[in-house]
């Protein structure tokens, strides 16, 4: 397969009620029956988690909102990348550790599509790796503008990901991309 699955910010601090109303409810399911093919095929996962130093932020390094959901749980074996910004390109050795592992081709999950996945799966393809997104393996939350009108998640969701396909990435359904390995 020489692929690795990058699972991005499963993390509790999604939980938190702050983040307001979310779409694609499952997404974390879908990730779990990634992370399972990835773990049948003995292939690389690459769990990425948002750490700040911000003691008020739901990401702060001590607090328990910054640990991985239990349901994507990373193995002892699988890698785990500690990230501060949105990019998992930025300040780690992502980029390195996929050179190493000659793996040119990376699906990427997790949370949120707007923010982070969208900004790791740009970096991902400008640094010329194949990239596939997964969009019912990634969610969003509604978001409100400059102007102060509110847009409903699932708007966000799809909007973020139109603007991904094509150009930066393969966009697919989980049940597209596992017919597509079978």
């Amino acid at each position: 397969m020489s692929k690795a699955l990058i699972v991005i910010d499963v993390q509790k601090a999604f939980e938190h009620p702050s983040w307001g109303k979310r779409n694609n409810q499952n997404a974390e399911e879908h990730i779990k029956r990634l992370i399972d093919y990835w773990r049948k095929w003995n292939e690389t996962i690459i769990h990425i988690q948002h750490i700040s130093t911000n003691p008020k932020s739901l990401f702060f390094f001590e607090h328990d909102t910054a640990h991985f959901k239990e349901i994507v749980q990373p193995l002892g074996d699988e890698i785990v990348i500690q990230k501060q910004v949105n990019s998992a390109f930025i300040g780690t050795d992502l980029e390195k550790i996929l050179h190493e592992k000659q793996i040119r081709d990376v699906v990427i999950v997790g949370l949120t599509t707007p923010h982070c996945v969208s900004t790791t799966i740009r970096m991902s393809a400008n640094l010329g790796f194949k990239t596939t997104v997964i969009a019912d393996a990634t969610a969003a939350f509604e978001l409100t503008d400059h102007k102060g009108i509110t847009y409903d998640a699932e708007t966000i969701h799809s909007i973020s990901l139109a603007t991904l396909h094509g150009e930066f990435a393969d966009v697919k359904s989980i049940d597209e991309w596992l017919k597509e390995m079978s």
